[in-house]
């Protein structure tokens, strides 16, 4: 007689084990999880509020079963003032890497130090924007007149891949990573992700290339969806809002799929989802827009992590996209791109503002020959 495999019990059925090793877990209930955390910690573990050092110590020797001779022993060898590359007695430039270092990180920081030292612009803009993005993450501390984040909430890292211009960085490289609370809800997230396909224009402007354009696609087509785990949630904020993932299930009920279920986005928070960490999901938007998203982490907040809830969404990560330069000077950005051209090199062809005018109108502004012209919004406009 076989022997009968025991059923696991809800809470660990809510504890992520990996169904691939080391690719995605098993799924599981993110607010469920996140109880589990709460049941085993004591609330001054993640409490915002900074413990002094001697109560720290005190109750981590306590939680270890440490005598005191032990725990004085363990802060002097494990003090931050032990871990130095300098000689003893000299204060060290914090800046300054020194030479032929041998611990792996300041090797990769040495390089990066050499390699802008050759530059001659020290900071650009996407510089300025790394830094800006890391001072929010590691904030850690309360700001007057902020809206404190809630103790104990779920902290979720989404990587969001936009459609891939080239293999490899398709695969490796996520276009935008957030950070998320498990209190928020998907339209949270799906208002923060930013595609050149929601700012797209509408309409052939050859004979008005002056005329500002009454709106873009992200205020005609407002419907949106997420995919996690056998469920559809649609974004139905607004009347305008279709149900874009009826064909889908239709599709699948014909085929003899298992049935999906929908629900609304805007009704569904991060603590409410069923996922697996690592496992590709599906946000689709503009009817056939798609982007993977992968959750690669979730844990609870803490005192180190920025506490304003108005950050959120916070974006800790930003690709930057090869921009289209003009077919013409190469040095500017795309603005338009033509069709049916006759003073064009190819069909379409891109260009620059100052290009695009200059070639197809005369100094009155009216146009020359014949050609179709439309707005282009260049990949990397979210640089």
């Amino acid at each position: 007689m076989a022997a009968c495999t025991p059923t696991p019990s809800d809470s660990e059925s809510n504890i992520p084990e990996f169904e691939c090793i080391d690719v995605n877990t098993k799924p599981f209930h993110i607010g469920s999880f996140r109880n589990e955390w709460l049941k085993r910690l004591k609330p001054w573990h993640y409490s915002f509020q900074k413990e002094d050092e001697e109560s720290f110590h005190a109750n981590f020797a306590a939680d270890l079963g440490l005598s005191d001779d032990t725990m004085a022993e363990l802060r002097s060898i494990c003090s931050v003032d032990s871990l130095r590359c300098h000689p003893e007695g000299e204060e060290p430039e914090i800046e300054v890497v020194p030479p032929n270092p041998t611990l792996k990180t300041l090797i990769q920081r040495k390089k990066k130090q050499d390699y802008k030292a050759t530059l001659k612009i020290a900071k650009n803009r996407h510089d300025h924007l790394t830094e800006q993005m890391e001072r929010l993450v590691v904030r850690g501390q309360a700001y007057r007149g902020c809206d404190l984040v809630d103790e104990g909430d779920v902290l979720l890292t989404v990587n969001v891949y936009h459609k891939g211009f080239g293999e490899k960085f398709a695969i490796v490289r996520p276009h935008t990573c957030f950070l998320v609370m498990g209190s928020h809800t998907l339209t949270d997230l799906r208002d923060a992700i930013c595609c050149v396909s929601d700012i797209q224009v509408c309409g052939e402007f050859s004979s008005t290339p002056d005329v500002a354009p009454d709106f873009i696609s992200k205020d005609l087509f407002k419907s949106a969806f997420f995919f996690f785990e056998g469920v559809f949630y649609n974004d139905m904020r607004f009347p305008e809002c279709q149900d874009i993932s009826a064909t889908t299930i239709e599709w699948a009920k014909s085929h003899n799929f298992p049935e999906f279920q929908q629900a609304k986005m805007e009704d569904t928070r991060f603590l409410d989802l069923k996922v697996k960490v690592g496992y590709p999901y599906l946000y689709c938007h503009q009817g056939d827009c798609e982007h993977l998203v992968i959750i690669t982490d979730v844990r609870l907040l803490h005192m180190n992590d920025c506490l304003d809830k108005q950050q959120y969404p916070l974006v800790i990560h930003k690709h930057r996209a090869v921009t289209q330069k003009c077919a013409v000077c190469y040095t500017f950005i795309g603005r338009w791109y033509t069709t049916k051209d006759q003073f064009a090199p190819s069909d379409p062809c891109i260009f620059c503002d100052k290009c695009f005018r200059m070639l197809h109108y005369d100094t009155e502004g009216n146009k020359l020959g014949t050609f179709e012209a439309f707005a282009y919004v260049d990949r990397g406009a979210f640089n």
